[in-house]
């Protein structure tokens, strides 16, 4: 526990000594926004303070996909070069920024605390030569999580196949430990008609967003029948071109939402039902895509959960003891699944709501600061528990195997 102590205090030094950077690099992520998958400046950006902070850390740009990269230091303790095996503590970035509003999801912060988290850690080992475990810290930077699942083409590339542990955290309204996110799969519908004159020839067309509008409906109607914690939402992304012509084509695209990746399915299969029945009504041609692989929901692990929020309180957070319901989604949800990990929430010191322009100015701001680094600390501080305490990552492991069988009951 001695050791454990002086660790976790190293982790706070080493945050703190590197603020001003860190505060630089949210800045600078955060005034040149950049929408899922070319973010080139903050891919640059990070690349340049892994670089930049110490030589030992080997730093590759382009991992896997364009704006991605992986940082990655050790493995020191426990007896370098022995042949023991290699506890490797993932913490993953995030950058991407949302169309027309910036970063009023507060990815910025998530980057920036992704990396504080790393160097704190890193920190923290340099200080302690008997550590009973060896450890490697790799950082990953995570594109595309707004649109296309940038995590999740990062599974597939192997990224994640050596990572024992999985740590990240999303601003939002409150400090939680962990909050439930929803699977998510996006859908899109386009309708094919036959264009005519609306006024001097109507009868020769069919009307494209007449099938839109049908299948708008039939979706609301839906809601009606559906779980209460199901979720259904969408828009109308094309609906014709000039009132006097009857429109060929239109195009609508939903956001599909289950608490069970497993449930998608059984939703789909509804949702599917409403669109082909407005395309049976109307004489129009229906094509029904999913244009990115489906987000996971988030699997708990209470073990990390519970150290979480220990080192959380020791900091000063203060976790509503029921905090509020967060229906968004994650693709870390896909990673939860293949690596035992944790996506707290963290309060920014602002009342607005994510994906609103005061969230994004919010998320710019120094108040934030304060949380975000705070939150990075009690990520550490979690990686510093399973370091000096083996056998919890052996509960972790279990928790991971039990979340995991209790999601195909």
């Amino acid at each position: 526990m001695e050791k454990s102590r002086l660790m976790k205090g190293a982790v706070a030094r080493r945050v703190d000594a590197t603020r001003g950077r860190l505060f630089a690099l949210s800045r600078d992520i955060w005034e040149r926004p950049e929408v899922s998958g070319r973010e080139t400046a903050a891919h640059d950006a990070l690349l340049r303070l892994f670089a930049e902070e110490d030589e030992a850390w080997t730093v590759e740009g382009h991992f896997g996909l364009d704006t991605a990269f992986r940082a990655t230091w050790g493995p020191c303790g426990g007896g370098e070069g022995d042949g023991a095996a290699v506890l490797n503590v993932g913490f993953l970035c995030e950058y991407d920024a949302l169309p027309g509003i910036g970063h009023a999801c507060g990815h910025n912060l998530i980057a920036e605390a992704g990396a504080a988290a790393a160097l704190g850690l890193k920190g923290a080992l340099q200080e302690q030569a008997d550590i009973p475990v060896r450890v490697k810290i790799t950082v990953l930077g995570t594109p595309s999580e707004e649109d296309g699942g940038g995590k999740i083409d990062l599974i597939k590339a192997g990224a994640f196949d050596e990572l024992d542990l999985a740590f990240m955290a999303h601003p939002a309204q409150q400090d939680a430990a962990f909050l439930p996110c929803t699977a998510i799969a996006d859908v899109t519908v386009k309708y094919f008609g036959k264009a005519s004159h609306a006024a001097a020839y109507p009868s020769e067309g069919v009307n494209a967003l007449d099938a839109a509008v049908l299948a708008y409906n039939n979706v609301s109607v839906l809601r009606q029948q559906l779980k209460a914690d199901w979720k259904l939402h969408g828009i109308i992304k094309s609906g014709g071109t000039k009132p006097n012509i009857i429109p060929a084509y239109t195009e609508l695209e939903f956001y599909l939402r289950t608490p069970l990746v497993k449930e998608l399915s059984v939703l789909k299969a509804k949702t599917e039902a409403c669109f082909r029945a407005a395309a049976m009504a109307t004489g129009c041609e229906v094509e029904i895509s999913y244009p990115n692989p489906p987000y996971s929901n988030i699997l708990p692990n209470a073990t990390l959960i519970k150290l979480f929020e220990e080192n959380g309180k020791e900091l000063g957070v203060e976790f509503p003891e029921e905090p509020d319901g967060f229906c968004g989604s994650t693709d870390f949800g896909n990673v939860s699944f293949v690596v035992p990990g944790i996506h707290p929430f963290f309060y920014i010191g602002s009342d607005a709501k994510n994906h609103t322009e005061e969230y994004t100015a919010a998320a710019g701001s120094e108040k934030a600061q304060l949380y975000t680094l705070r939150t990075a600390k009690a990520l550490a501080m979690t990686a510093v528990d399973v370091v000096c305490r083996p056998n919890l990552l052996t509960q972790v492991r279990e928790d991971f195997a039990r979340a995991k069988d209790k999601q195909d009951e």
